[in-house]
């Protein structure tokens, strides 16, 4: 199904920092996007951590709102700019009476709560490490994590130190200080209370010196094989992080601003906290679950501005506000605020780009980037019209292509050059001209596997994309995801964003299932919305749609119904998991997988 081009009219409170987008591209430059922050005073270099929270307080604006916390029962917490200065003042303090020296790793396991964002900025104004960690991850992917990036000091819970640390502690002997936040009766051997240590500490601190090559972040990221990887970067990032939020969230001083991103997540870093900050913006903080009702009503009483989620959230909203019901919202919800959203951590489907626009009254904008290129690389503006399905175009400052392939489905290496395909609408891998501030610097201790990501003055994604006349980026899939059948290459997102538009049909993955004849098989499999029963009629009723949607070269040939696709925790479905159980081979890597087995 092709979907028109959305047309962007002006909200009433549009602001378009970034208007005219070719005039942008022709003289920006990431020199200049230095100058838009402050650096330490004296030239004393550049820390994230200052230019999110000191900068402000020394600009006379220390009572702006940085925090608003909604507790799960809907009560508010604002906290001040000057406010979190102090708590992350003290927090910086603890760190140097605790004995930690730069460049030494703290770990935070915790949820949304006031306290993780204390513990990350003074993190970095301390110039220590910051390595965030999913609370929702086991035992095992924790301790993996830690032992990997030498775990000086952990900041978490009573209770998720007993049931994810505790029994493993024996097996991290460079985990010197384990800090548990919130309230703590009996704290166990060898912790202790944050909240006793902070009381002590003085509200004043000097952040030190920063090299903008210093490390600040250390993410880690699951591949199908082999131990997570933890990707390095600096404090320059913040620079991409400042620039790449006005460019492509249109985000400014005193927006309020929803990023429901994990904060243990890539996204739930670099845009729920740091980027946002440093704009001197407010960040709502929810405590709660998600529920519908809840994130309407959130939009609603917090008068958000600019709202940052998930396709997957964007999809269960779908599911309960389907478009064309005529009903409207879910509930009396005012959403007047609110003039800009965007997504990201998948591909999203052009049907919710639409809906956006149908029931929220705005479309919703994808973006790319990845945990390796630290901030934004390729998004749809607040001032330009969207292609739904396209990630859009590429950023200020941004310099992508498309590569040929090879036969192994990445980027062919000839002689060590690489060529860009010669014609629009043509499938390569997806690459990037390194030199953007916020790219990684390394995978902790493996050279090796960061220097294989570079191929000819590029840095080669792994992503498949293709790139029309008009200079616009469409995802294709991962490259180890791309199914060849007959001759043909396949892109599951294609096959599953056509699923997706019939309207039984909630979620879905597609994979190959190896063929003798024909190389592989699309096989989909397809999770029911309530109200449709799995059976063969409807099996064969999608087997028609997909050929009338795909054509018979690309349409699955086979569907299995599965109300519980594997997916990771941020909501991916897991492609490689749902290929390795039907062909019989090992699961690998379960830690981000949202229910282990």
């Amino acid at each position: 199904m092709t979907y028109p081009i959305i047309t962007k009219k002006r909200h009433p409170h549009d602001t378009w920092r970034l208007a005219d987008y070719e005039q942008a591209r022709a003289t920006f430059s990431w020199g200049e996007a230095r100058t838009w922050l402050s650096g330490l005073p004296d030239g004393r270099g550049l820390n994230m951590g200052f230019e999110a929270v000191d900068r402000h307080v020394e600009a006379g604006h220390g009572a702006w709102e940085a925090l608003r916390c909604v507790a799960a029962d809907d009560s508010v917490t604002s906290v001040s700019y000057a406010e979190l200065a102090a708590d992350t003042s003290r927090f910086a303090n603890v760190l140097t009476t605790l004995g930690t020296s730069p460049q030494e790793r703290v770990f935070t396991l915790l949820g949304r709560r006031r306290e993780l964002y204390t513990s990350v900025l003074g993190t970095l104004r301390a110039r220590r490490v910051l390595c965030p960690l999913f609370s929702a991850f086991g035992p095992e992917p924790v301790r993996q994590r830690m032992a990997l990036g030498d775990a000086r000091v952990l900041v978490t819970t009573e209770a998720l130190y007993r049931r994810k640390v505790e029994a493993i502690r024996p097996l991290l002997p460079g985990l010197t200080h384990v800090l548990l936040v919130g309230s703590v009766d009996d704290p166990p051997a060898g912790t202790r209370v944050l909240e006793d240590l902070m009381a002590q500490a003085a509200p004043k601190f000097t952040v030190p010196p920063t090299d903008p090559e210093d490390m600040a972040l250390l993410h880690f990221t699951s591949g199908t094989t082999g131990r997570p990887k933890g990707a390095v970067h600096v404090h320059d990032a913040v620079v991409a992080h400042h620039a790449t939020a006005s460019f492509a969230l249109d985000l400014g001083p005193r927006d309020v601003y929803w990023c429901t991103a994990d904060p243990g997540w890539v996204t739930g870093t670099s845009y729920g906290i740091i980027a946002p900050l440093t704009h001197g913006a407010t960040l709502v903080v929810d405590e709660g679950e998600f529920d519908v009702h809840r994130w309407y009503r959130i939009l609603d009483t917090q008068n958000v501005a600019v709202w940052y989620t998930a396709p997957t959230a964007i999809r269960m909203l779908m599911r309960a506000t389907p478009r064309g019901s005529g009903s409207g919202l879910p509930g009396p919800y005012d959403l007047s605020a609110l003039r800009f959203i965007a997504s990201v951590g998948e591909p999203l489907n052009p049907e919710a780009v639409v809906w956006g626009q149908e029931v929220l009254g705005l479309p919703v904008h994808d973006n790319w980037w990845q945990t390796e290129t630290g901030a934004i690389m390729i998004a749809n503006y607040a001032s330009s019209d969207i292609r739904p399905g396209s990630m859009g175009r590429p950023l200020p400052g941004v310099h992508a292509a498309v590569l040929e392939r090879g036969q192994d489905g990445r980027a062919a290496v000839v002689d060590g050059h690489v060529r860009p395909v010669s014609r629009p609408g043509v499938e390569g891998e997806l690459a990037l001209r390194p030199g953007w501030p916020s790219m990684f610097r390394g995978y902790l201790d493996d050279r090796a596997r960061y220097e294989a990501c570079f191929a000819d003055g590029w840095y080669l994604t792994g992503d498949l994309a293709k790139r029309d006349q008009d200079g616009w980026y469409w995802f294709v899939g991962r490259a180890d995801d791309v199914i060849k059948s007959a001759g043909h290459l396949i892109g599951p997102f294609e096959v599953e964003s056509a699923l997706m538009e019939h309207p039984a049909v909630a979620e879905a993955g597609v994979i190959g299932r190896p063929d003798p004849v024909v190389g592989a098989v699309v096989k989909a499999f397809v999770s029911l919305k309530p109200g449709y029963e799995a059976a063969d009629a409807l099996k064969r009723e999608l087997l028609a749609f997909g050929r009338q949607r795909l054509g018979t070269a690309v349409a699955p040939r086979e569907i299995d119904f599965d109300q519980n696709l594997p997916k990771t925790r941020s909501g991916k479905v897991m492609r490689r998991l749902l290929r390795a159980r039907e062909l019989g081979l090992p699961e690998g890597d379960l830690s981000t997988l949202e229910s282990p087995a």
